[in-house]
């Protein structure tokens, strides 16, 4: 058996199934677009063994991109987990060939609560198809699967219209990059979209600050104390004039023989980029990393120019950015 052949079969048999399933669409899709968009409740997907698997990875889609869903499981349901289903709910069952036993069995108390039902299944003549108030047509002419047993291409085809009826919903309700960073906070989209400066700053005792008059000496010291690589100079107004780095300091050394007689304002760097905390985090990270000399440490100051903290590009890295 040549091992790329045939994995090459396997794919292009799931790859015609999907180009059959773009022709097979009719308006039972746009019905089913339509009732979940329309929906005041949420959308409860259903389904057994492989099919429940795709059910849950389309739940979760849905979930994420701003239709409320979760997944029930028929066999749960049928001791009491229907409990989560309401009369403004919409069910989405999957059964390849319509005929599962459990997917059957909660059909009638779905009836009775008054949830609308719609069918991803393989078989528009089944059980299922015929009970369901909405039917899409999933029919693969053969599974992947070299027996032709192992759901494959038919699971491929379900998770294919899944997509396709959340990419629509996406659509529908103008989601932006802004609402899916909301649902997405611990990756890195959701730091890009939502994280500030403010927020992983370091303020108060953290931040390293001398007046612009202070003995290099303590500034030194302020600075190494603090650990930043840095220190904010400000004037008796706590307005931000400059900022001495390792680098400020390397320069001093080669320029100055008496350089522990200098005051602060004799080695800062005079009127430095800096941000405020409103700013978002990635906007800080390209404004340190895009400059002929990478900048190490960012003041922080607010409206008035007064510092209110300090910013570490190791703490934007850390940060995942």
């Amino acid at each position: 058996m040549n091992i790329l052949e045939e994995a090459g079969r396997v794919l292009e048999i799931e790859r015609d199934a999907i180009t059959r399933t773009k022709d097979l669409l009719d308006d039972g899709f746009v019905q089913a677009v339509d009732l979940i968009y329309h929906s005041r409740g949420k959308v409860i997907i259903t389904g057994m063994g492989k099919s429940g698997l795709i059910g849950r990875k389309i739940a979760a889609t849905l979930s994420s991109t701003g239709t409320l869903s979760v997944f029930l499981h028929p066999g749960e349901g049928m001791h009491g987990d229907l409990g989560i289903v309401g009369a403004d709910d919409v069910i989405i069952a999957i059964s390849k060939g319509g005929e599962s036993e459990e997917i059957l069995g909660i059909l009638p108390s779905i009836k009775r609560i008054g949830a609308k039902v719609i069918s991803l299944v393989g078989d528009k003549d089944s059980s299922l198809a015929k009970a369901s108030d909405i039917v899409i047509d999933a029919s693969v002419e053969k599974e992947a699967c070299p027996i032709n047993l192992a759901p494959t291409a038919s699971t491929t085809v379900v998770l294919v219209l899944g997509d396709a009826l959340a990419a629509l919903l996406v659509k529908l309700r103008g989601f932006k990059p802004n609402d899916f960073a909301l649902y997405h906070p611990g990756g890195q989209l959701g730091k890009q979209l939502l994280l500030k400066v403010k927020d992983i700053m370091h303020a108060g005792q953290e931040s390293p600050v001398a007046f612009e008059d202070t003995p290099i000496r303590d500034a030194l010291i302020e600075m190494t104390s603090k650990s930043m690589g840095g220190v904010n100079i400000i004037n008796r107004e706590h307005k931000l004039v400059g900022i001495i780095t390792d680098g400020d300091l390397r320069r001093a050394i080669q320029q100055h023989e008496n350089l522990l007689e200098l005051q602060a304002k004799d080695v800062m760097t005079k009127n430095p980029i800096r941000v405020t905390g409103e700013v978002m985090a990635i906007g800080a990270l390209e404004l340190m990393e895009n400059r002929p000399s990478q900048i190490m440490v960012l003041p922080v100051v607010d409206e008035a120019s007064k510092v209110v903290g300090i910013l570490r590009l190791h703490d934007l890295v850390r940060a995942g950015l």
